[in-house]
């Protein structure tokens, strides 16, 4: 795969299309509990529905990355993929807020649930490839630079996708109540223009972007990469350096999958006062609504921090890097427990988004390095079974030991969660990382 160098508004462009994709992800992050516990679900049940989405992405990514890899069209190789899981992903936004139009056929809930599945495996389709393109064209020492730029796109994506119903809600005067078994219309129009970024940002990259066709020793591989077996067999060939960061991505989307499931219902019993259960109240609604700002809140610090991820890391390290976000993350998450104040909450997020930040860009930076070119789709894709089977996990055990240990006070989830991220950014420090060891001597030697 030809690899030159690229210039900072190259790799935008090719980057652009992840902010479509994360503001689309934004919305099902900070409202998709929020729609289901208005279809029904209590938060038991909350984390259950959530399994649809990393159990999707767990199958289909693998798959995309394979047959990625020995794609090529008019179009390219990446980019018939992200662009057909973006119009996937746009029909499932639209959907999801109007269950109750198909209430005929089944519960709302259900019906909810499963378009979170179809969002989710859209959004898939559409991500998997995207991290293959900038491994694809991008030269090693400017994969930082260019999973960074990923990282901050992604950022602004997400913080206009978590604020935008508390915007139209309180400077627009779009309703945020509604009727049991409905969504709100702050929500719902939300949802709408979240499928018109993700088409539009999309199609930029798609017409900005050129990719280069395989070369000739690539292509004679082709025959041999015959049959999805052929992704077992990858699997368990994976770099050692992809097993040790598997450790970390544990930790990490573990403690992440409890923050996006149970903030609603901890920001609203513990720190608004709400009953639990009582998702109708305007002060559920009011609470959601903040959750969603918050959000926002660190999505922008990750964007942010992304931009100077790379040269924090030429001085002290991707692990190091990666280590100390990690640590920032979980602190903050524990300090919910002791925070009352709704206000006080956008103190955490400051290390909340630093975390986030560096689990965008940090752990893929430092898995490129160790992988085979002609193999970059595939092993990108096996790489999300590192982020989906903790999710899988914490979908089946949170939401019973929510209910049952925690006494349905979701608060322990998130304190749960601050735990993990420490343990994910103690992980960090075994992780080998030969690129980085070298990218480190040459910064110094300059």
């Amino acid at each position: 795969m030809k690899q030159n160098r690229m210039t900072f508004w190259d790799i935008w462009n090719m980057s652009f299309g992840f902010l479509g994709i994360q503001f689309g992800f934004a919305l099902q992050n900070a409202n998709a509990s929020r729609i289901l516990q208005s279809f029904g679900a209590d938060v038991e049940h909350l984390s259950w529905f959530w399994i649809a989405a990393p159990l999707t992405g767990m199958i289909v990514q693998p798959i995309i990355g394979h047959y990625s890899d020995q794609t090529w069209t008019k179009l390219g190789r990446r980019k018939p993929y992200f662009l057909v899981g973006a119009i996937m992903a746009a029909l499932a936004l639209i959907m999801m807020p109007n269950s109750p139009m198909l209430a005929h056929l089944l519960p709302p809930m259900l019906i909810g649930a499963g378009m979170l599945m179809i969002m989710d495996a859209s959004i898939n389709v559409a991500m998997e490839p995207f991290r293959a393109l900038v491994a694809d064209l991008l030269p090693s020492d400017q994969r930082t630079l260019g999973f960074s730029i990923q990282t901050f796109l992604i950022g602004i994506g997400a913080v206009v996708g978590s604020w935008l119903p508390f915007i139209l809600a309180e400077l627009f005067g779009v309703d945020k109540t509604a009727d049991i078994g409905q969504v709100p219309h702050n929500v719902t129009w939300s949802f709408y223009f979240g499928a018109a970024v993700l088409i539009m940002t999309i199609i930029w990259t798609v017409y900005t972007t050129k990719e280069y066709p395989p070369d000739k020793n690539e292509s004679g591989e082709k025959e041999k990469l015959k049959g999805l077996g052929e992704i077992f067999k990858d699997f368990a060939k994976m770099p050692k350096t992809m097993k040790q960061l598997g450790i970390v991505q544990f930790f990490s989307w573990f403690a992440l999958f409890s923050m996006w499931v149970f903030s609603t219902p901890a920001v609203a019993v513990h720190i608004y006062g709400a009953q639990i259960g009582d998702t109708s109240s305007v002060l559920y609604q009011d609470a959601a609504n903040w959750v969603g700002f918050i959000f926002g809140i660190y999505n922008g610090v990750a964007a942010v921090y992304a931009l100077v991820l790379p040269a924090i890391a030429k001085k002290i390290g991707r692990k190091l890097t990666h280590a100390f976000s990690l640590l920032m993350g979980g602190i903050s998450l524990i300090s919910f427990y002791i925070i009352k104040d709704p206000m006080l909450l956008l103190l955490p997020m400051i290390g909340i988004g630093m975390a986030w930040g560096s689990i965008l860009a940090m752990p893929y930076a430092i898995l490129a390095g160790s992988l085979p070119a002609k193999k970059m789709g595939i092993y990108m894709g096996i790489f999300n079974f590192f982020i989906t089977i903790p999710q899988i996990i914490n979908g089946i055990v949170g939401g019973p030991i929510v209910k049952r240990l925690y006494d349905s006070q979701a608060i322990y989830a998130i304190v749960g969660a601050g735990i993990c991220l420490l343990l994910a950014s103690l992980s960090v420090v075994f992780v080998e990382d030969k690129d980085d060891v070298a990218e480190i001597k040459l910064f110094k030697s300059n």
